[in-house]
Order: C-alpha cells, then structure tokens, then sequence
C-alpha cells in the first residue's frame, strides 16, 4: 500500500526518470506546466541543481515589445520569480538572464549568489547603482555583464564592477537610440528614452581604467568622443569585438587611428553617420575597405 502511494505520489514515474525529463525543460515549460501537476513535481522543480541558470531571454525575445512590459505590474512579477529562483537555488546560480527586474530582486541575487558569473538584465530601468554596487563586491566570479539601456546605472557602477570582476570577459553597455525616438515610441516611455545617459567619455575612461581584461564590448549608441574611444582602446588591449554603431561623434578616422593599437580585434561595428560635436550637422560617411576588413558599410538614413 505505502509503494502504491508513493507511486502515485510521482505520477506512475520513477522518481529518477522524472527527474531526467524536468532536466530537460526549458523555464518557460518547467513554470507553466509540470509545477501544477501535483505536488511532488512541484518538489521536484525546486531542486537546486535544476536552478544554476536562470534564462528568460528566450521568451523575451519572442514576445512582442509593448508598453506592458515596462508597467510596475510586470516588473514585479519578475522580481518575484527571480527571488524564487535565487532561493530555489540554493546559492547556486551561476547565470542570470533577465529584463525588466529592479533593485528588489538583484540585490536579494546578489547577497544570496556569490558564484554567479553571467548577469543580463537589460531594459531594467530600476536597476541602479545601489544593487549593482552589491554585484560587484559580492560577485566577484563575474564574467559577463549586459546593463544595456539600464539608465539608472552609472559610470560609478562600472568603476566598482571593474575594481572588484578582474575576471569580467564581456561587457553590453548600450543605448537606446536617442537619435530616432520614433523607434521606442508606444511602449518605452517618453520620458525614460529622454533620459539616456549623456557622459559617455566618463563611463570610456571608466571602462578603459578599470577592466582591462575587455575581450566583447558593446557601447551602441555611447555619446563617446575620440578622446573616451582613445581611454578604451589604450585600457583594453585584449579587445578582440568591439561594436560602436549608432557613436554618431566618432569619424571613421577617429576609429581607424585609435582601434589600430588592438592586436586582437577580430571585428568592430562602426557608425554610419557622423555628427561632430561642435554642430549639429550630420555628415555622413561611407566606410570603405581599410586594414582590418573587407566590406562595405551602407549608410542608413538617420534623423537628428
């Protein structure tokens, strides 16, 4: 009778096999079907191994973009199931890939996952330097970063990031397009893209300071001049990608003289207009075959 009931307890299934087949789920699949069996499953779903990393940016990315997603409503909902993961892992997490969470979930990781070595939280707008400072004294295994259009988060940030992650590989620091704000209109408030962060030589110099162990960096759309692109290529010399499309202040001469100095560079993404910072007219410039590369850039129309 007590094995006629475990037995149903686990669904007909061996307790092992179960296990295999909940291993294989994706979160999306493990959330919304075998945690409302019964239960056991829902036991089993918690088990720490299964929680080492926490990948909603599937989801993300096939679900349309809309004013929803930046609501109060939504982001606490991520915020809560960021906190089950954390807890359900036990401490284990080692990856975080999410959007739109707050200061209320990241610092619960933060003092609870000192292993975590991947955070993604782009599109987070409450996400500010005051969780961030906890990731860098807390996290010190971090090896990649995406913060991108997080613009509540500083310049000070990367400063402790860098200080405190020698082991940081991969940093995603881009911006919204301020330049064309017809492109987030519907579902980014007006409000948050007029809000973009405007000291991009200030983040440069900290980027080149203090994480010279770069190997991907991604800075779209970064108000940095030649003088914080020089901080860059002169601070992190491993560099091996670099993308600076949308850096509308940089000339293709301003990349070509300072990325030469990078002896692993393997790629760069450049602009395809260029406004220099005393006016405001664009000019736009087609880059051509030079050293690196052989390929053609077409200009893309663009409205200032």
């Amino acid at each position: 009778m007590e094995e006629d009931r475990s037995e149903s307890d686990w669904g007909g299934l061996a307790p092992e096999i179960l296990i295999n087949i909940i291993s294989r789920l994706t979160v999306q699949e493990l959330w919304t079907g075998p945690m409302f069996v019964r239960k056991s499953w829902l036991t089993v779903c918690r088990y720490p191994y299964l929680w080492s990393i926490f990948d909603l940016e599937p989801w993300f990315e096939s679900y349309p973009e809309s004013a929803h997603l930046w609501s109060p409503e939504f982001e606490q909902k991520v915020d809560l199931m960021l906190r089950s993961v954390v807890d359900w892992s036990d401490g284990g997490l080692t990856e975080i890939r999410v959007r739109h969470c707050s200061d209320y979930a990241l610092s619960y990781a933060a003092d609870r996952c000192p292993n975590l070595q991947v955070l993604a939280i782009r599109s987070s707008p409450n996400v500010t330097d005051a969780s961030m400072t906890k990731i860098a004294f807390r996290c010190r295994s971090l090896k990649e970063l995406d913060i991108s259009y997080c613009h509540e988060i500083s310049h000070d940030s990367l400063v402790m990031i860098g200080r405190n992650c020698p082991n940081l590989r991969i940093l995603k620091r881009n911006l919204m397009d301020w330049s064309d704000s017809s492109r987030h209109s519907g579902f980014v408030p007006t409000e948050y893209v007029d809000a973009c962060p405007q000291d991009g030589d200030t983040e440069a110099d900290a980027i080149g300071k203090h994480m010279i162990n770069l190997e991907r960096l991604e800075i779209q759309y970064s108000r940095l001049s030649v003088k914080g692109l020089a901080s860059i290529c002169e601070g992190c010399p491993k560099l091996e990608y670099l993308d600076l499309s949308g850096c509308v202040h940089l000339s293709s001469r301003d990349i070509a003289n300072n990325v030469s100095r990078l002896k692993w560079l393997k790629e760069v993404k450049k602009p395809d207009v260029y406004v220099p910072r005393s006016g405001d007219v664009a000019q736009t410039e087609r880059y051509g075959h030079w050293r690196l590369y052989d390929e053609r850039f077409d200009i893309q129309a663009m409205r200032f």
